[in-house]
């Protein structure tokens, strides 16, 4: 399959680029988009949720009254889950939401989300792109260029390019990573990619089929 390769003007340079049909013209596995993208989403859970239990409330342990013979039900003392103030029963805890994915699900889940987004023509492919230094509106200047300006969009780039990233940070719908941090959930999430042409190298070294 070949796309066509544009500039950061919008123009067609009049070069395409053949991709590899075995990451970006799959049919899409969605249940392993679902499992890399709960992954993803748990890593980045802090689990550090915490509730006290009836043993960690500061409370007197005076017995509120005597145990039988009021006509209300027993009680002990104000630690008691029963009243306001009192315990959690079964509150969280802290805990380590991380759990383990293969790592051929997770290609599979990568190659499955370019493939939806080749699918959805929602996949472009622009030179390198590079500023002298960090304007965001530089940045907003590429995405009216690239009728992206009212779509959330993932620029990946071959290599960090800080002066870039700097000119998308005050973006709401603009995200800019480099290859090597590209993610499912980044991919879905986006409603275009824009792929910087030297990109596709480390794409088909991390993501060919092995």
């Amino acid at each position: 399959m070949e796309l066509k390769i544009y500039n950061i003007k919008g123009e067609e340079t009049g070069r395409t680029i053949n991709i590899d049909d075995s990451i970006f013209a799959i049919e899409p596995n969605d249940h392993a988009i679902y499992l890399d993208v709960k992954q993803y989403l748990a890593d980045n859970r802090q689990g550090t949720a915490k509730a006290k239990e009836r043993s960690e409330n500061a409370h007197s342990t005076r017995k509120l009254k005597r145990q039988k013979g009021t006509g209300g039900a027993r009680s002990g003392d104000l630690k008691s889950p029963v009243f306001v103030g009192g315990g959690t029963i079964f509150g969280p805890k802290p805990r380590d939401y991380r759990f383990k994915l293969n790592i051929k699900v997770k290609r599979l889940a990568r190659r499955s989300a370019l493939s939806y987004k080749v699918k959805d023509n929602a996949l472009t492919v622009v030179e390198n792109i590079s500023f002298e230094t960090p304007k965001t509106k530089k940045m907003i200047e590429v995405l009216n260029k690239l009728n992206l300006s009212e779509k959330k969009s993932l620029f990946v780039l071959e290599n960090q390019n800080n002066f870039v990233s700097l000119s998308a940070r005050n973006l709401q719908n603009v995200k800019v990573v480099n290859v090597s941090q590209l993610n499912t959930y980044d991919i879905v999430n986006a409603s275009n990619i824009v792929l910087s042409e030297g990109c596709f190298a480390e794409i088909n070294r991390v993501l060919a089929s092995k």
